[in-house]
């Protein structure tokens, strides 16, 4: 009857990996995935993967259904050498994303120069998700800027390493981030799941307070979407580090751009990292790590009363939402949500980099 019992148990299992894969249209084959960057989680274990060299989003059938996240306490040391074992070559861990469900933590990987996704288990065991023979689909995104060099001098850059800096899930629909063609560069764009033809994106107009002026041609670093008094919107961190409300509604009716609402102005010479929002009690706050001015706990509060900045803010300074820096929180470069009291964050220090789990503050 035991091995009965695990036949019928196994037959389940794969019946509804199969079903769920079936019901969002994935196919089964090996995803051509040339770059491993931003990752966010959808319904069904499917985990979302941006390739910027590509421009593409993937959505990958994980079939990870073992554990759970409200009883996980992931803690890994020098997660970048453990890494870099598993894969086979020096890796650089580009981003981090929480099975919701399950509790454990996926991360996108560069090693000597090619894409790879490993799994963090609830008792820290890496492994390498094998991405062949997967049931998979893929969206291509349209008037990614074109893969090359541009510029001159310390402006030289390549854009389409921007095509995609951020994705998140949100009602039925995955939520992209980063620059296209054109004018009004700085885009979102919303996909459809299960995908069909990529939107061009809706450009993204901002007033960003420490330079005192209008923008529209810097992607978005990172962004969270939030039901602010019923309206879904987004709240999005630009470099040199505006915060700015996005109405999705808005994003849905505009022809090509709109204008974001800059809420906060979160100081100078900064670059934002990686976001997330949680509830303590009655109240949402959003986490949001930077390279230069730690890790920020805003409060959502008043963000529908919030009428936006229209005057510079000089010397470095803040404005707009209030937060507090979360000292025993410092290196932290990568985080997400792991459960309804805690998160998972990657720390640096002194250049190792350790998975830890931590309360939410």
């Amino acid at each position: 009857m035991k091995h009965f019992s695990l036949l019928m148990t196994a037959v389940l299992i794969t019946g509804t990996t199969t079903f769920g894969a079936d019901l969002w249209g994935l196919q089964r084959g090996t995803p051509e995935i040339k770059s491993a960057g931003s990752l966010t989680f959808g319904p069904d274990d499917i985990l979302f993967v941006g390739d910027t060299k590509s421009a593409a989003v993937f959505a990958i059938a994980t079939g990870n259904k073992e554990g759970d996240a409200s009883k996980c306490n992931i803690n890994v040391d020098d997660l970048g050498a453990k890494v870099s074992d598993v894969v086979g070559g020096k890796a650089t861990i580009n981003d981090l994303a929480v099975n919701p469900r399950t509790g454990n933590v996926f991360a996108s990987v560069t090693a000597d120069g090619k894409p790879a996704i490993v799994q963090i288990d609830g008792a820290g065991k890496i492994t390498e998700l094998t991405l062949k023979d997967v049931r998979f689909s893929k969206a291509e995104l349209a008037d990614a800027p074109e893969d090359k060099e541009v510029g001159e001098g310390r402006r030289r850059r390549n854009n389409r390493t921007d095509a995609i800096t951020d994705l998140a899930w949100y009602e039925g629909k995955v939520l992209i981030s980063g620059l296209r063609t054109g004018e009004a560069a700085s885009s979102v764009r919303e996909l459809n799941f299960p995908f069909a033809d990529a939107d061009k994106g809706t450009g993204v107009e901002i007033y960003h307070a420490a330079h005192g002026r209008t923008e529209d041609y810097a992607a978005v670093r990172t962004f969270v979407p939030l039901n602010i008094d019923g309206e879904p919107s987004l709240l999005a961190a630009y470099v040199c580090t505006p915060l700015v409300k996005i109405p999705l509604k808005e994003l849905k009716d505009a022809a090509d751009k709109i204008k974001g609402t800059t809420v906060a102005e979160l100081g100078n010479r900064n670059r934002p990292l990686d976001m997330i929002s949680y509830k303590k009690g009655n109240d949402e706050f959003l986490l949001l790590s930077n390279s230069a001015r730690g890790v920020m706990k805003i409060t959502t509060a008043g963000l529908s009363q919030n009428k936006g900045l229209t005057e510079k803010v000089s010397g470095g300074g803040a404005a707009g939402q209030s937060y507090e820096t979360i000292e025993s929180m410092q290196g932290v470069v990568q985080l997400d949500k792991l459960n309804d009291d805690h998160a998972v964050v990657l720390l640096d220090k002194d250049g190792t980099l350790n998975l830890k789990t931590v309360a939410l503050p």
